[in-house]
């Protein structure tokens, strides 16, 4: 099949069969597996214009679904942490659209910043692996329960333990990640989830949900900002991959109270680690 915006031509198969695998492996820990996704698109596809990110983000917005509505049936959202992610990503969507339009058409700089941001990921990822407090496994039936939110703090329990954290941390984050989700073709989730995890100290089955609700919300206003700005998506190939990811990112979560968190973060950062480094040493070498 071929994809006109793209120039891609591909078994029409293939996308949604991807975007299934990588949607299993990245929904639970809280990511739509957009960033997985990207080095997909420009390394075997051959799509490497500015039109992959929106098509990017045409994905998130047709596969997230699928995971959200999981984890708010098992009652895992914690709906707090999901819209101060949002408010705080959105702004830096546009501003970071604008800069992937103008600055980083080139394919060569941004697969450098596509490396970057990967082996960010992936060091923090492996690093959480390897701490004691993520080892162990979910209770079987355990919810999010007695949620406070306020301006200061941001509270509530889950599996019998408490936690907190300053929203106003979580917003500033949320904007800086923005911008790079923005000229990265991502919803945020993907470094807002190990960010949550890591630095604020919240299990990974309560940051799942509300990184992925807040990837869906920026995600539509990224698809917004580039139509603005003229930046248009490869519409037929982003729903394919978003079906495939659809299906994914339920299952995804389905699997996610099976798992431990340590085993969750060990996959992810092996991956993410192994395709930073492929990018950057392609510039360097």
């Amino acid at each position: 099949m071929h994809f006109s915006v793209s120039g891609v031509d591909c078994p029409i198969w293939l996308p949604p069969a991807v975007a299934f695998i990588v949607a299993l492996l990245a929904t639970p820990a809280g990511v739509s597996g957009a960033f997985l996704l990207l080095p997909f698109q420009m390394s075997v596809l051959g799509f490497v214009s500015p039109s992959v990110t929106p098509t990017n983000l045409i994905y998130n917005v047709v596969s997230v679904p699928g995971g959200v509505g999981k984890y708010i049936k098992d009652r895992r959202m914690v709906w707090p942490i999901a819209w101060v992610v949002a408010v705080g990503t959105l702004p830096g969507i546009f501003l970071g659209s604008i800069v992937r339009l103008r600055y980083l058409p080139d394919p060569r700089y941004c697969k450098v910043f596509v490396g970057c941001v990967l082996l960010y990921l992936g060091v923090r990822l492996l690093n959480d692996a390897r701490h004691p407090r993520v080892a162990a496994r979910v209770s079987e039936g355990a919810v999010v329960k007695g949620v406070v939110a306020s301006a200061r703090r941001i509270a509530f329990e889950f599996d019998g333990r408490a936690y907190s954290f300053k929203p106003r941390t979580l917003a500033a984050v949320s904007l800086v990640v923005g911008v790079i989700g923005g000229i990265y073709g991502i919803g945020g989730g993907a470094m807002i989830a190990p960010f949550a995890m890591t630095i604020l100290g919240l299990p990974a089955y309560t940051v799942a949900g509300a990184a992925l609700l807040g990837t869906l919300v920026t995600s539509v206003a990224g698809i917004a900002f580039f139509g603005v700005l003229g930046g248009a998506p490869d519409w037929p190939l982003g729903l394919l991959f978003g079906v495939g990811g659809l299906a994914g990112s339920y299952c995804g979560a389905r699997l996610q109270k099976h798992m431990p968190e340590r085993l969750i973060r060990l996959l992810l950062g092996v991956l993410v680690t192994g395709l930073g480094l492929k990018y950057v040493l392609q510039i360097l070498v």
